[in-house]
């Protein structure tokens, strides 16, 4: 009787494990990129956004930005070093179903309008709790150019 509910057990295991696998790989991997800083990770991130969506066209990205991080999504915003707009960037990948996200916290502790942001960008109460919304409650990977 041990045995059997041994091998019992063991198979439900088994068949656990297994669905878990299909389950895994049957949905499109999510992302979440998080930048704070356009400056260092702009152009970085839009660049691993692009490559990303070219090896893996069917991922769902969200960018969510925050602290000096919004300046990539605000209108005539662009790359200071090699002097590259971040619009078009945007705008590509935007067309491609990446989501940009924008938090409220910082147009408020930086005195920014909705107005002086492209039309590409989306509102977000705070940047750092959609972060973790998406990473734990919807189950993101999380990455950070």
């Amino acid at each position: 009787m041990n045995k059997l509910i041994q091998l019992v057990l063991m198979a439900m295991i088994t068949l656990g494990f297994g669905s878990i696998a299909n389950a895994q790989s049957s949905g499109s991997t999510k992302v979440v990129y998080h930048i704070d800083d356009a400056e260092t990770q702009g152009l970085k991130g839009l660049r691993n956004i692009r490559n990303h969506l070219d090896v893996s066209p069917q991922t769902t990205i969200i960018v969510v930005t925050h602290a000096n991080g919004v300046d990539l999504l605000m209108e005539g915003g662009k790359d200071k070093k090699n002097n590259v707009e971040y619009a078009p960037l945007v705008g590509a990948l935007k067309s491609r179903g990446v989501k940009f996200e924008v938090c409220e916290m910082t147009l408020k502790n930086r005195n920014l309008k909705k107005d002086q942001f492209t039309m590409d960008a989306d509102f977000t109460p705070s940047g750092v709790v959609r972060v973790a919304d998406l990473q734990y409650k919807d189950g993101f990977a999380y990455i950070k150019p």
